[in-house]
């Protein structure tokens, strides 16, 4: 299919989005008229307009590397569920195994361009192996597509006050309101699955909705374990938890069919909770996984904030200063002074009340 003298395709690997809501979309087809914003090799590029209003698409990289990706050669997203690579591949658990590196990079698609149909089987894009992470990726993508993406591009003479096309120019005259975090993305980091700002949030809203959002306190770099049984061990949590960050200790509790796994950074309790949105399953158990919470500080007592009495005090009001010695006296004897009792409030340790 792809090789190094170039290669001749009919028809773009494309999502519905890229493609356009005109079925009768006409597309111009240029035979080795760019190179692969991936691999940096020469590939058959497509242009076409996806609708009236809409700015000219154009294939980014070539079908090789959307093949062993499964993503859209224009977009670069999935495309079974319109998502981000680094939403999916967290959802289903999928190391990336293209090296980072050029050279590397270029001889190991070279290698795997020949048997495509392998690398499928050895790859499950489809989470048929990951429930958990499958029901994710569907609650987090689009139900319809969002051609809205194919809007022509802001006018960058509109925006400062230059433009003298009017109605005639291509653009949108609108002042940008987008996040300039956002605008900022590599294609390369989003092929990869790494550094992508759009599935960081989206992550990040996902562990917000299953409760496994980061607390604000730095402090807390635990993580409770929900649904531990007798076919989970603490030696099977450690394995499965190490590769994340270093640990501090691993404790279970049988009775309460619980652990808690401690961590020594919070940037690896961070990693396990992020991993665990695909869901946690050890030894064929389904665990649960939650944020621990921080040690509720004891509360200071009564005696201890009130300010003490002094003597001169003491004599000038007529009270006598409330002691531990002072206690009640007995059964028929003339009380003198106002008799202290122990307080009864649990948090209030060492108070006395009259």
């Amino acid at each position: 299919m792809a090789s190094a003298n170039g290669e001749d395709v009919e028809f773009p690997i494309l999502c519905e989005t890229c493609l356009g809501e005109n079925p009768y979309v006409r597309m111009t087809k240029e035979r080795q008229g760019n190179e692969c914003r991936i691999c940096t090799r020469a590939f058959t590029i497509f242009r076409w307009l996806p609708g009236r209003g809409m700015r000219y698409k154009k294939t980014e990289i070539c079908p090789t590397c959307a093949k062993l990706k499964n993503v859209c050669q224009t977009c670069i997203l999935d495309l079974e569920h319109g998502l981000p690579v680094q939403v999916r591949d967290t959802a289903l658990s999928i190391q990336d195994e293209v090296p980072r590196e050029e050279s590397n990079r270029r001889d190991y698609l070279a290698k795997m361009a020949n048997n495509l149909e392998v690398m499928g089987e050895q790859t499950d894009f489809s989470g048929k192996a990951q429930p958990a992470g499958r029901e994710m990726l569907k609650r987090m993508a689009r139900k319809d597509p969002y051609y809205q993406r194919n809007r022509a591009h802001i006018c960058s003479f509109f925006v400062k006050g230059q433009c003298t096309r009017g109605s005639e120019c291509p653009y949108r005259h609108e002042m940008p309101q987008g996040d300039a975090e956002l605008a900022k993305q590599n294609i390369v980091d989003r092929y990869h699955g790494k550094n992508d700002p759009v599935a960081r949030r989206m992550l990040a809203r996902s562990l917000k909705t299953d409760g496994l959002d980061a607390p604000d306190d730095k402090s807390i770099t635990s993580l409770f374990v929900l649904g531990v049984d007798q076919s989970v061990t603490q030696a099977d949590l450690r394995d499965h938890f190490l590769p994340f960050g270093e640990l501090k200790s691993v404790v279970v509790v049988p009775k309460g069919n619980c652990a808690f796994v401690n961590y020594k950074s919070r940037a690896g309790a961070e990693a396990a909770a992020l991993a665990a949105l695909s869901g946690c399953s050890i030894n064929d158990k389904s665990l649960k996984v939650a944020w621990g919470k921080p040690k509720p500080k004891g509360p200071k007592s009564e005696l201890a904030q009130a300010q003490p009495i002094s003597n001169e005090t003491s004599a000038a009001t007529g009270s006598q200063p409330p002691t531990r010695a002072n206690i009640p006296p007995p059964p028929g004897a003339r009380n003198n002074g106002s008799a202290l009792y122990p307080s009864q409030d649990p948090t209030a340790q060492g108070a006395y009340n009259k």
